[in-house]
């Protein structure tokens, strides 16, 4: 009887990574929350083209002046570290937590099914011959396990937003969420069980960009070094592939990252027409408003928190394979030696 050999899978240890993302994510959320919180400046300041330019149909030309206004310009926008001063002056330190709870639950929903996805699929599609895996599967395989994962952790994902927001407006009109659970009860009774998953394309793609980006551009650079001989396969390694990984990551999702906040925080009051159609609308008139850099607004804190989470998220997989394939080669040896001491057991039996 032939015995297989398992090989090391993500499968069998997510859990013992979720750990530890958990804690690089927890960490990181106050730059999470000042990245929110950047995204949407200058946000109120965008033209409604509902009443933008309008006057009586009668009105006669006046001396003042043309009725057609221009729109104010925008308002500066502000640094990362002045938005997260501005908020501790304001709320306090505690602030800078809010939505944590969500992000726990985020976490758990999204980063463990999209990790587990892409090594079941890296696996079946890597060539047996070569070990090698082509960088467009792992770009598919990205797509996939990235979009499968935003679709199930939208919920979540919508709170989050919702809850680092809130602070930014006055009093009267914050919606008090006082934890994931609530927020997502509270959605579902005020504005439909369909309101969980506002915004969910724009969650699928980016989440889509940051995988395939993330976890095959990892792969990419670190097969890269390799091959050059600029490292050997070591910690040095992994922290650099993961570092351009996250940079790479941040890049590609930044713009897509700024409408879905944008969409996912709009308030639509009944019977009134929502700020924004859909993604494509909320694209148009911020950059209408803004400019097209605004689509980047939030990057350094998004790169902040990005890049350590990348780091903490390969090196723990690799230190990860690393003790299981020590194992199953330890486990292999005592075999081996069982096997082959067996006939002179048998014969000392004798």
């Amino acid at each position: 009887m032939s015995q297989r050999t398992n090989v090391p899978h993500f499968s069998s240890i997510a859990f013992g990574l979720h750990s530890h993302l958990m804690v690089s994510r927890c960490s990181t959320h106050p730059l999470d929350l000042i990245k929110v919180r950047m995204q949407l400046q200058g946000e109120a300041s965008a033209p409604n083209p509902a009443v933008q330019n309008l006057r009586p149909a009668l009105a006669f030309p006046t001396s003042a002046g043309n009725v057609n206004l221009p729109p104010p310009p925008p308002p500066p926008r502000v640094g990362p570290i002045a938005v997260g001063v501005r908020i501790i002056q304001q709320d306090g330190v505690k602030a800078l937590f809010s939505g944590v709870s969500a992000t726990v639950l985020r976490q758990t929903l999204y980063s463990t099914t999209r990790m587990g996805l892409y090594d079941i699929l890296k696996q079946k599609w890597t060539d047996p011959n070569t070990k090698n895996m082509p960088l467009t599967r792992k770009i598919a395989a990205g797509l996939i396990a990235g979009g499968i994962g935003a679709a199930v952790g939208n919920p979540a994902d919508v709170a989050m937003v919702r809850m680092q927001a809130d602070g930014r407006l006055p009093l009267a009109q914050r919606r008090n969420y006082k934890s994931v659970v609530d927020a997502i009860s509270q959605m579902a009774k005020n504005e439909g069980v369909t309101s969980l998953w506002r915004g969910s394309s724009l969650t699928v793609n980016r989440a889509m960009l940051v995988t395939a980006s993330q976890l095959a551009s990892y792969d990419q650079f670190k097969e890269t070094i390799l091959e050059k001989h600029w490292m050997k396969d070591g910690l040095g390694t992994h922290v650099t592939a993961s570092f351009a990984a996250g940079f790479v990551a941040a890049v590609a999702s930044n713009p897509v990252d700024v409408i879905k906040t944008r969409v996912m925080n709009m308030k639509v009051e009944p019977g009134m027409a929502p700020p924004y159609t859909g993604a494509l609308d909320c694209a148009v008139k911020t950059i209408q408003a803004e400019g097209p850099m605004a689509l980047y607004k939030g990057f350094i804190p998004t790169i902040s928190r990005q890049g350590p989470f990348t780091i903490v998220l390969f090196v723990t997989l690799e230190q990860n394979c690393m003790v299981l394939k020590f194992k199953v080669n330890r486990t292999m040896e005592t075999m081996s030696i069982g096997l082959s001491a067996a006939p002179e057991l048998l014969y000392l039996k004798k």
